[in-house]
């Protein structure tokens, strides 16, 4: 038998979390069974936690989209894996156990070169930052880039990847400290949100329209913002909805948030030769797993060349999770937080 973190209610980190046994069928075909060291937390944690994700599955469930660990058991037709391997792993949700089932097409080989706290930071955060940027947005030299939340986990990835593209990288934080984070990473235009409003700033660094790409998991009247801030051509990703944090679900937080983010037309998009692209890795996941996995080598061998550098902000043992989740609810993390067994 095998421990897992269960949320059995929505609320705090106090009243969801309660540590259970989990008990998993065989492993099924072209599944593997993981024996997991390490998982990493999301803000999407946050939101399941808090009843705020509409893809969580229903109450009780296992939270977490990553691990990193060693094969227990393979299932049928699984071929280019065995047991013992040492995985860094996609879960779908599942990844707060000590053991876990993932399709082995959203799994790779992870090297013993990589610890297993950077790991967890190239599943969910990096994979999500090489599908937009380079996959999905195909950013180029020279480009304007926005990245919103940019000393998270996330943030931190698109900011390495348009430094590697060469692109001038545009990014907001919420603190001083993390301001002089961003500089570390190579953004040129660190912005304190809390402090300046950060479209009035974009205007004075570059002037109007002239933002070629945008990094939003924030929605809400940011939105709005960074749709005025686009040139023609420009590609505006969202990938979160983190001002819905906090708030009740009630339908007048449910119209308040449809009123920030505003009205949308093609023609509007067609006129100015713009893209909006949404990205849900759990749908990519869901119907195209392989992309995954693609993803996963391609962010394994990025960091192997030295191109991208995960910033584990913190690792917390299973008795801290709490605490781990806490902080990253509250905006006081940088980079990666990871959790251990």
């Amino acid at each position: 038998m095998a421990d897992a973190i269960y949320v059995t209610q929505f609320g705090t980190s106090d009243q969801a979390f309660q540590r259970k046994e989990i008990q998993l069928d065989s492993t099924p075909e072209g599944y593997v069974t993981i024996s997991v060291d390490t998982f990493g937390l999301n803000y999407a944690d946050v939101m399941s936690r808090t009843g705020l994700y509409n893809d969580a599955p229903p109450l009780p469930f296992v939270p977490g989209y990553e691990v990193v660990g060693h094969i227990k058991e393979i299932g049928k037709s699984v071929t280019d894996f065995k047991e013992g391997d040492r995985v860094l792993a996609f879960t779908r949700f599942g990844g707060y156990a000590q053991e876990v089932q993932a399709d082995v097409r959203a799994i790779q080989k992870l090297p013993d070169s990589i610890s297993d706290e950077v790991g967890v930071a190239l599943a969910t955060q990096y994979s999500t930052a090489y599908y937009m940027a380079i996959r999905a947005g195909n950013i180029q030299k020279g480009e304007k880039v926005l990245v919103h939340a940019a000393a998270g986990g996330v943030g931190t990835a698109l900011v390495q990847l348009a430094k590697w593209k060469e692109c001038e990288i545009i990014g907001t934080a919420g603190s001083t400290e993390k301001l002089a984070y961003l500089k570390e990473l190579g953004c040129h235009h660190p912005i304190n949100y809390r402090t300046s409003d950060y479209e009035q700033e974009v205007i004075k660094i570059l002037g109007e329209k002239q933002l070629d790409v945008a990094f939003n998991p924030i929605g809400g009247d940011t939105f709005k913002k960074d749709q005025r801030l686009l040139n023609s051509g420009a590609r505006h990703f969202i990938f979160g909805v983190s001002t819905w944090s906090g708030k009740k679900g009630t339908l007048l937080d449910k119209i308040k948030l449809a009123w920030d983010f505003g009205l949308l037309h093609p023609l509007g998009f067609l006129m100015k030769s713009q893209g909006l692209i949404g990205v849900n890795m759990l749908r990519i996941a869901d119907n195209k797993p392989q992309i995954i996995g693609e993803t996963l080598q391609a962010c394994i061998d990025l960091y192997t060349q030295r191109i991208i550098r995960p910033h584990v902000g913190g690792v917390y043992p299973i008795a801290e999770l709490n605490k781990a989740h806490d902080l990253l609810e509250n905006r006081q993390t940088t980079g990666k937080v990871v959790v251990k067994w």
